[in-house]
């Protein structure tokens, strides 16, 4: 399995200040982060992608970028890629570009987006979210796969003739995975393709995500990619720790009653009851997470938000050396106990382009 973080990037006051860093201060801190998260072992740092306050990360090959020249094993992705707003030409070219700058350290996630005035900033229509995920997606796929690509559709002007540069590195596309918090139609697009399938999981209850994972195992099936236990999920996670629970709880409270998005609505105790969010022990973290198994199966990748609601940056890096130093390492083990012989590993450039030449020898004469 991989393990890491990822960040949404907002601007949110330290509600125990009330001081707020400036844009810059957070876009740096976020390298701060990413290269901390190597630092302690973990496998993944992806960014998400925001076009409106109190966010920053509206570029994120350019942050990632920056973070592949500053690190040497992480992988870089995203969390999400706005598949709906953004042209597929490129998305193709950038993260093209972002694999030969990180030697291969790529893969990104793609989404909808849930920010509606978004929408119409970049000349599209909201009420078209499903149909140009799907059509941009099918020609994004292309792009990457055909020297020269002759496509028309019905949400985007057609190309004629046209050869994406530079090629994906070792003409080994970036493994796709497709995120969703509620929308179905995403987890049957993920298993079409037979891409890998991310269910946020930090704002439904488990059985929510259940269903979706479900229901993405079963169409990955059906389309003929591999058993249900051969698809490639991943989790989203939200965790604050503190050797001792109760100064978690009460460190994190006054984070959580101000956070933007949750904020001045449920309590901390029943939003923990009722969602992934776990506030407490390393322990407590562990034991929660491996709970994920039950009703997702054996999954790939699991990432965690730590750097969100106004959380100071030494804080954030407090609780990475928690969790790379007292809960992964344990998360590592434990998930490889019992795991399915079909549960394939998470999939990284080096294993799809052995897969790649592995068909190539045997399709030899």
């Amino acid at each position: 399995m991989q393990f890491g973080i990822f960040t949404v990037g907002d601007v949110t006051p330290d509600p125990t200040t009330g001081g707020a860093p400036t844009e810059a201060e957070r876009i740096r801190a976020t390298v701060t982060i990413a290269r901390k998260a190597e630092e302690v072992g973990l496998d993944v740092f992806a960014t998400g992608e925001h076009h409106n306050p109190p966010f920053v990360p509206s570029s994120p090959t350019t942050l990632l970028g920056y973070i592949a020249a500053r690190t040497e094993r992480i992988i870089l992705s995203t969390s999400t890629t706005l598949i709906t707003t953004n042209d597929p030409v490129k998305i193709a070219e950038d993260f093209s570009v972002l694999q030969h700058l990180s030697g291969g350290r790529t893969d990104l996630m793609l989404g909808r987006g849930n920010t509606g005035p978004v929408y119409p900033w970049f000349g599209q229509d909201i009420r078209q979210a499903v149909p140009l995920t799907v059509e941009h997606y099918g020609l994004l796929r292309r792009l990457w796969r055909e020297e020269v690509v002759d496509w028309e559709g019905e949400l985007r002007s057609p190309l004629q003739g046209f050869t994406l540069a530079p090629r994906p590195l070792d003409g080994i596309p970036p493994f796709v995975w497709h995120g969703s918090i509620r929308t179905p139609e995403i987890a049957e697009l993920a298993a079409f393709y037979g891409d890998g399938f991310f269910a946020n999981h930090i704002f439904w209850p488990p059985s929510h995500t259940q269903k979706m994972v479900e229901t993405y195992r079963q169409r990955f099936a059906h389309y003929g990619h591999g058993s249900p236990e051969s698809a490639v999920v991943g989790l989203g996670g939200q965790v604050f720790m503190r050797p001792n629970s109760q100064d978690a709880v009460r460190e994190f409270r006054p984070y959580f009653d101000n956070a933007p998005v949750y904020g001045h609505g449920p309590s901390l105790e029943e939003f923990s009851s009722l969602t992934p969010l776990t506030v407490g022990s390393p322990r407590q973290v562990i034991d929660r997470t491996l709970g994920f198994r039950e009703y997702a199966g054996d999954y790939q990748r699991q990432l965690f938000l730590l750097d969100h609601a106004g959380l100071p940056l030494k804080t954030v890096l407090e609780q990475l050396d928690l969790l790379g130093e007292e809960v992964v390492p344990v998360l590592r083990k434990e998930f490889a106990v019992g795991r399915s012989p079909e549960a394939p590993a998470a999939p990284t450039h080096q294993s799809l382009l052995r897969e790649r030449d592995t068909r190539a020898a045997k399709a030899k004469p």
